[in-house]
């Protein structure tokens, strides 16, 4: 699954979750603990994660 993504947001985690630190060996960014991500992100829904700096874009 992590081949054919651009980016990963979670609801749950840290730094040193699962997710966070397979999506840095693929050089994905990445914003994990986003709380009510499901809630707030539609499907379909064009965003930008800004893995560096900790946040998440909705377009």
């Amino acid at each position: 699954m992590f081949v054919s993504i651009k980016g990963l947001i979670t609801e749950v985690g840290g730094l040193m979750t699962h997710g966070a630190v397979i999506a840095r060996e693929y050089g994905i960014p990445a914003v994990v603990g986003v709380e009510n991500a499901t809630k707030l992100i539609k499907d379909g829904e064009w965003i930008r994660v800004h893995g560096t700096e900790g946040y998440i874009e909705i377009v």
